[in-house]
């Protein structure tokens, strides 16, 4: 007997970024120019995997921080209200 196919996961978009910050503890840039973007995932473990590979990276850089940003909260915030910090 086959099974039925799983359900498609639903598409949370998030967003991974960086660079260097004006100091330890601030989440502001010390130029904007040069922030990186490393991409837009299709799911929180994915962009977790690439924000991890580029902390590692960048850990002689104790100024340098990358961020996740959940894109699908801001495009749909009533949907996501809820979820707190859940994914």
């Amino acid at each position: 007997m086959k099974r039925a196919p799983a359900p498609p996961k639903k598409q949370l978009l998030h967003f991974v970024f960086g660079g260097e910050l004006t100091e330890l503890g601030a989440t502001e840039f010390k130029n904007l120019d040069e922030i990186e973007i490393v991409g837009l995932f299709p799911d929180h473990a994915s962009a977790v995997a690439a924000w991890r590979a580029k902390a590692q990276a960048s850990v002689d850089n104790a100024q340098m921080r990358y961020f996740v940003a959940h894109l699908h909260r801001l495009l749909d915030p009533e949907e996501h209200e809820e979820e707190g910090d859940r994914e």
